[in-house]
This record gives structure tokens, sequence and C-alpha cells, in this order.
């Protein structure tokens, strides 16, 4: 497949980089599973043209490379690791396929920041793509953490849990500091959370197929463990 038949040289020039990589991701997908990158950037060279324009061009498809060699939709041939020879990936291939697979790259994203070392099971899952799993393990790293720093018993779990560490009257995490509605909002924060992402999947089978939703439970969750360790450093 040409480079230049399914991208136009207007749109080389003016698509945001993700979207002219996903274009070139499809003509790589269409083409030799072995792929040399310096023999193809010359031959869409070619395609696209010399001169000063032409320079620019190539600047943005070399970007665009660049761009899904750093999301792994390219990378080295399994055969070839001691040359320039490369391939798309798994997840290339997929998303070619399935333009709306690429929400995973985003979801991803999301993710590829510093995390509390607590989620680590919740990203491993979210890696694996079990998105039900992860949030609920990252939830349940805020449930065990609450429980921890406030020294309460086992015998409180969820959103009553929440409720008792946070309260606006006695609760140990609540922060004196603060308005009685921002003790209040707070508690209700945590209540919440726990509530919509832990405890439905602790009752039933839960149909959680939104990689960036997920994401988004994770990153909520790192959120309430960075609430509670200040408040840990407040009783400290």
């Amino acid at each position: 497949m040409a480079f230049q038949t399914v991208v136009p040289i207007e749109d080389i020039r003016n698509l945001p980089l993700p979207e002219l990589a996903l274009r070139l991701l499809k003509v790589l997908a269409n083409g030799s599973a072995q792929i040399n990158p310096n023999n193809t950037l010359r031959g869409m060279q070619q395609a696209v043209g010399g001169g000063q324009d032409g320079a620019q061009l190539m600047a943005r498809i070399a970007d665009a490379w660049a761009w899904l060699q750093a999301h792994a939709l390219v990378g080295p041939h399994a055969m070839n690791t001691l040359s320039e020879w490369q391939q798309v990936t798994e997840l290339g291939r997929e998303i070619a396929d399935d333009p709306s697979a690429v929400t995973k790259v985003w979801a991803a994203d999301r993710l590829a920041g510093n995390l509390d070392p607590l989620l680590s099971s919740a990203r491993a899952n979210f890696g694996l793509g079990d998105y039900e799993t992860a949030s609920f393990a990252a939830m349940k790293a805020v449930e065990v953490e609450v429980r921890r720093v406030a020294e309460l018993s086992n015998d409180l779990i969820g959103v009553a849990l929440m409720r008792k560490a946070f309260s606006p009257k006695d609760g140990v995490l609540r922060d004196p500091g603060a308005e009685p509605g921002e003790q209040q909002a707070t508690a209700d924060l945590f209540a919440g959370a726990i509530g919509a992402f832990k405890n439905p999947a602790s009752h039933r089978t839960v149909q959680f197929d939104d990689p960036v939703e997920a994401a988004e439970a994770v990153q909520l969750a790192d959120l309430l463990l960075r609430m509670v360790h200040r408040a840990e450093q407040r009783l400290a």
C-alpha cells in the first residue's frame, strides 16, 4: 500500500501527530512483515518529493514513526534483533485492524507516570487487559491503607470504613483545619469511590471493558492514597 494513497500531502502537513502516526501504522501493517526503516523512509521521501517542503514533510513522518515506537506499536523484529529490521507489534496490528482499539494506547498513557507502589497489582492487571480486576485492586488498596492508617478493625469494610475514618465528627483521618463542609465532602469522596468501583466488583461480575475508564479509576485511587498519606503525616 503506497503511503501517498493513504495519507495525502496536506494531511501529512496538518494532521495531529498521533493521527498521522496511526495512518502510517496502517501502511506498515499492510506491507511486509519485516520493515527496514531506512528503506521505507527513503521510499516515502520519493513519494512526497524533494525540496524544503519535502524535508519538512519527511520530518513529520519521522516524528510519526518515533511516536509508533514510543507506544510499542512498532518494534524490533523478533528474528533480526541485531539489525535495523523492525515489525509491527501485536498491539500495532490490533489497532491497524480495529481503529477503536487505539483507546488502549490513550488509556495506557494515563498510567505512564508514577503511581503509588500500592497500586502495582492494579497496574499489572491493567496491562493484562483485566480492567475489572485493575479497578477493584486499586480501590482495595485504598481500603486497606485507610484501615491501616486509621487503625480501624477488620469488621469495618467498604463505605462504612470510609465514613468512620473520615467522619467530620470524630474521624481519625479528617483534616481538623478544613471547614466542616470540606470534611464532609472528603468523606463523601472516599465513600463514593469505594461504593462505585470496589463494592460492585465484590458482589457480582461487572462488565468493565473500557480501558480509559479503568485507567481513570486507577488514577482516582492514586489520588485517594495521596490524601490518606497526607492524613498520616498529620497524625505523625
